[in-house]
């Protein structure tokens, strides 16, 4: 039975999707190996709670991620708002970034052939070639737009003024972007902007790659070969000052009756109606979990309590192992 999850819009031209989306990543072997059967179930179950916004980009497992979430889709495309990004390549196993128009196409293509559909409708650069004026790559994305390829535009990982170059080439729907209790560096600068322009935010790793959620409380709870062991904020002393705050995120969820997860979910929720976190999962207990964060009210000294316990730059140890290579930083 499909479940009338609330729903939000993103962008000034008024995308319409549930207020709790999807990231579809990890159903392909990030944080270990992922089983299609149960990632497809996972899906079919996010249908039936109203969770129809699905996250995913032609990285993901080499294209393979794209592939699973098509196939997840056969016959109901049209139940979705999908989402998927381009930018990223890796020839020879190195990472590049290719925002140039000519490629735009070519990556778009690709990947309306492995989603099996003809129309993506939300189109993500997935970050910005720093050797293309953004206004370049953004112009060859509006004109999949005027062809009905692409419905929306959106952008990951910008700084204020690349977001505002990029919206006066093209109105962009959506940022998306890290933010979560122990992210909330676009609070300064990127928020204030994105929202002066009208373009939707959608937080990405809102649990903090799970970390939030209470349930990792060493590094045992981690697949020998799952990415996060290799993350600064899962290593050494930054994973123990960084388990203290779940551990206060923990208390205050459960004098609230919720989950810490539910509890971190909700925090995001209440920061604007113009706000759709992305949790990602390969688990249906852990979907509905998440979507139950949509019914979570925060009065306003719970708010004050979480922002005074999780304030700007609490979280130890940077955000990637490379921070330059991905973001110029």
């Amino acid at each position: 039975m499909t479940v009338a999850l609330p729903t939000r819009n993103l962008g000034s031209r008024r995308l319409t999707v549930s207020a709790l989306g999807l990231g579809c990543m990890t159903m392909t072997d990030v944080y270990g190996p992922g089983a299609e059967a149960s990632a497809v179930a996972t899906i079919d179950r996010a249908l039936e709670l109203g969770v129809f916004f699905l996250d995913t980009a032609d990285t993901y497992a080499d294209g393979a991620n794209e592939r699973l979430v098509g196939h997840a889709l056969t016959g109901r495309r049209d139940r979705v708002c999908l989402a998927t990004k381009f930018g990223f390549v890796f020839p020879d196993g190195g990472g590049q970034l290719n925002g140039r128009p000519e490629y735009v196409k070519a990556a778009c293509e690709a990947s309306l052939r492995r989603l099996g559909t003809d129309h993506i409708d939300l189109y993500y650069l997935h970050r910005v070639d720093p050797e293309v004026p953004v206004e370049e790559t953004v112009g060859a994305m509006a004109r999949l737009v005027a062809e009905g390829k692409v419905g929306y535009l959106g952008l990951s990982e910008v700084d204020a003024g690349t977001l505002r170059r990029a919206n006066a080439v093209h109105p962009i729907s959506a940022l998306e972007t890290e933010w979560s209790l122990w992210t909330r560096d676009i609070e300064a600068e990127i928020l204030p902007a994105a929202r002066e322009l009208g373009v939707g935010i959608v937080p990405y790793s809102p649990l903090g790659r799970g970390f939030l959620t209470g349930q990792i409380t060493s590094l045992a709870d981690l697949a020998p070969d799952d990415w996060r062991r290799s993350n600064p904020r899962f290593s050494g002393e930054n994973f123990d000052r960084n388990l203290r705050l779940v551990e206060a995120i923990k208390a205050i969820a459960a004098e609230k009756g919720v989950t810490p997860g539910q509890l971190a979910l909700a925090w995001l929720l209440a920061q604007g109606d113009d706000v759709v976190p992305i949790p990602g999962t390969k688990r249906r207990s852990r979907l509905e979990e998440n979507a139950g964060a949509t019914a979570v009210r925060l009065t306003e000294e719970e708010r004050a309590r979480i922002d005074a316990l999780a304030p700007l730059g609490v979280a130890a140890g940077d955000r990637y192992l490379n921070m330059e290579a991905l973001f110029g930083i």
